[in-house]
């Protein structure tokens, strides 16, 4: 129901944008500063007073707008090649060859310009890099050619090494999502817009009559001389394609799919496409990822070299188990009976018996580990699967078995998400471990599409099943709520979904991120500070390094105030937030809400593998990211540089305008040398 504070908020929404003109006229502040003025948004009908900061309070991070790169670059002034390319003049049209190439492993700085979450988000893509690619990311040392990103007026980067040392990359305002990060460093390391390939008008129609007058050089192509495909197809889904609308004078497309169905397919920014990934390994040469990682789906005879260890039962390789499941998950909704999956059938099975499917040995880089894996689960309450690594040293030739994880009962009867951290610091096997017990069973333990790879796992799974039908039938009012969940460090929060939001003529996924009230809130720190909240959205493909998973991240800074400027907004929910009362009669406190008004849209989110057996799963984590608040440590060859420019103009200075040299050599030596945190 429609309240009289709807209508209250709305006059508060307009007194809002007069207060931003105003503010424009007095201070002389851009269209993009004055953007940022805080203001509430209303979604969804919800009544609330708007000076009142509740569990409802609803502030879009992306004030309502699906931002692209060039948006946010035009927002901010910015007239740049191909609206996000940092290029002089003489090397506008230079060929890009070897010399422009970078070394595998990138030596990076992150100034202290940036915003703490895209510190976040920078990390986590190169993160995806490493797993993808064998390009590396490495804290700048002492090497002459570096990445130095920074947070300038938008999204931006120069095409390629451009050998003159330090090299400049900005994620600014509104860059900080990971697909416009992989898109910048993809440009830093030579690739130029998917449209501007020699054979883009075989694949695409640029409409020039519904592009900005000045804006026309954008779309120009650079001929095969200059620039090379690699041998790879024309990509619609690159996350280097313009948006089919890009640069439009007239909200009309500027780009026209020659393919009608590409349309809204082209200009994603989830992340990097499959031959996004082929052209940047064959461009660098890359045989393998930089990390350690490792993907199975039982699709071939010899099972990705698994083996059966010792046990007085064995899994099988099956396309379909009596009890279940009657699909294996890879290919689950496309051609029933097509792929397989490994069982072992405990109805078949004496009580106690054991049956172990070990893997190939494993040797993995220092560092955590994640395995992931589905695992659908038929069988008796108190059959146990145990997940176990064997490491292999000189005290133990035959390995020694350490437990991770045991699964027993659980959600039954569909494929399930598994994420386990591991540790292996050395030759090992990982081992799946199935036990047996009393009960009856009617089914068994079934296993599919494990990836191992060095990364951390996200900390918890939103499993939400039947999609199609909420998308359909759920009203645009009413959210749908994750439970619970506690971060490491005992901080309660909630995700909540609203399946339809209608903007700009499409129609979004809305996600909202709460702090909630837990049993911890006694003894943690208010308001939350630092944390990184991470939504990711998992496209579910077999193997880990072709998933495209929609990530949006944020960070909880313990400054942020309500509207009205009385209280914190990731405060204590207990103070901040709005009582909810359970079925139960129990009830907790909901936190306001930070939403993503368009965290993805209909249309993406039926492409790929979002949606699987009409289930999605949502990759949730909230993580301290506090260090970054921490300067990157300079190169000691330029912190001595600056020392000896302070030492220099010192001993240039009348007596008595500065320290000594000896008193500043002293203050030099008291400062700590700090280790590099990434």
């Amino acid at each position: 129901m429609v309240t009289r504070e709807y209508f209250l908020l709305l006059a508060e929404r307009r007194r809002s944008q007069q207060l931003k003109s105003s503010l424009r006229r007095r201070s002389g502040t851009s269209v993009a500063g004055a953007m940022a003025v805080s203001w509430i948004i209303l979604f969804y009908g919800l009544g609330l007073a708007a000076a009142k900061l509740t569990g409802d309070t609803e502030r879009d991070v992306d004030e309502g707008r699906d931002w692209d790169i060039f948006d946010i670059n035009e927002a901010a002034g910015l007239d740049l090649l191909e609206g996000d390319i940092e290029q002089d003049d003489a090397f506008r049209n230079s060929r890009i060859g070897d010399e422009y190439r970078w070394p595998t492993t990138i030596p990076y700085y992150l100034e202290d310009s940036l915003e703490i979450n895209a510190k976040g988000v920078i990390l986590k893509a190169f993160d995806q890099y490493r797993l993808k690619t064998c390009i590396d990311f490495t804290p700048r040392k002492k090497e002459e050619n570096y990445i130095s990103v920074y947070k300038g007026g938008g999204c931006s980067s120069s095409v390629g090494n451009q050998r003159k040392g330090k090299q400049q990359l900005s994620i600014g305002e509104r860059c900080d999502k990971l697909g416009t990060v992989e898109h910048e460093f993809l440009h830093a390391l030579g690739f130029w817009h998917e449209q501007s390939r020699a054979d883009r008008d075989d694949y695409v129609n640029i409409k020039w009559k519904n592009i900005k007058t000045n804006r026309t050089k954008n779309f120009k192509k650079h001929d095969d001389a200059e620039s090379s495909a690699l041998g790879v197809p024309y990509d619609y889904g690159s996350v280097m394609h313009y948006s089919k609308d890009g640069f439009s004078k007239n909200s009309e497309p500027t780009i026209v799919t020659k393919i009608p169905q590409f349309m809204d397919v082209i200009g994603q920014r989830i992340g990097l496409s499959a031959s996004d990934i082929t052209k940047l390994n064959r461009l660098y040469n890359c045989t393998k990822s930089s990390t350690f990682v490792d993907s199975c789906d039982f699709e071939e005879d010899n099972i990705c070299g698994m083996i059966q260890g010792p046990g007085n039962a064995k899994w099988e390789r099956l396309t379909r188990a009596r009890g279940g499941p009657q699909t294996d998950f890879s290919n689950m909704g496309q051609c029933k009976g097509k792929g397989y999956f490994m069982h072992f059938n405990t109805a078949s099975a004496k009580s106690g018996a054991r049956a172990l499917l070990e893997s190939r040995w494993f040797y993995p880089k220092p560092g955590a580990q994640c395995l992931q894996f589905f695992l659908y689960n038929s069988g008796a309450a108190d059959d146990v699967l145990n997940i176990k690594v064997r490491q292999y040293d000189k005290a133990n030739p035959s390995g020694k078995l350490k437990l991770f994880k045991r699964i027993s009962g659980g959600v039954m009867g569909s494929w399930e998400l598994h994420n386990i951290n591991l540790d292996m610091t050395q030759k090992a096997r990982v081992v799946f471990e199935g036990v047996r017990g009393k009960k009856s069973s009617n089914g068994g333990f079934s296993l599919d599409d494990i990836n191992l790879s060095s990364t951390k796992c996200p900390q918890h799974t939103w499993h939400v099943r039947n999609i199609s039908r909420l998308l359909a039938t759920t009203s645009a009012e009413k959210p749908l709520y994750s439970p619970r969940f506690l971060s490491p460090a005992g901080y309660s929060f909630q995700v909540s979904v609203y399946m339809y939001r209608k903007s700009d003529r499409s129609e979004y996924l809305a996600t909202y991120f709460r702090l909630t009230s837990g049993p911890n809130d006694h003894k943690l720190k208010w308001p939350c500070p630092w944390r990184q909240a991470t939504i990711a959205l998992m496209d579910q493909q077999s193997d880990i390094r072709q998933q495209m998973n929609m990530h949006r991240m944020f960070t909880t800074d313990p400054n942020k105030k309500s509207s009205n400027g009385t209280k914190y907004f990731w405060d204590n929910p207990k103070k901040v937030g709005s009582r909810v009362n359970e079925s139960n009669g129990s009830f907790y406190y909901r936190g306001p809400g930070l939403p993503t008004l368009q965290f993805i849209s209909h249309s993406s989110l039926k492409s790929r593998n979002f949606i699987k057996g009409d289930d999605a799963f949502f990759l949730l984590s909230l993580e301290d990211i506090s260090h970054l608040l921490v300067s990157q440590p300079l190169p000691r060859s330029a912190v001595q540089a600056d020392t000896d420019l302070m030492i220099a103009a010192d001993q240039g200075a009348p007596q008595g305008a500065g320290m000594g040299r000896n008193n500043r050599q002293q203050e030099i030596e008291k400062v700590p040398i700090i280790q590099d945190m990434s």
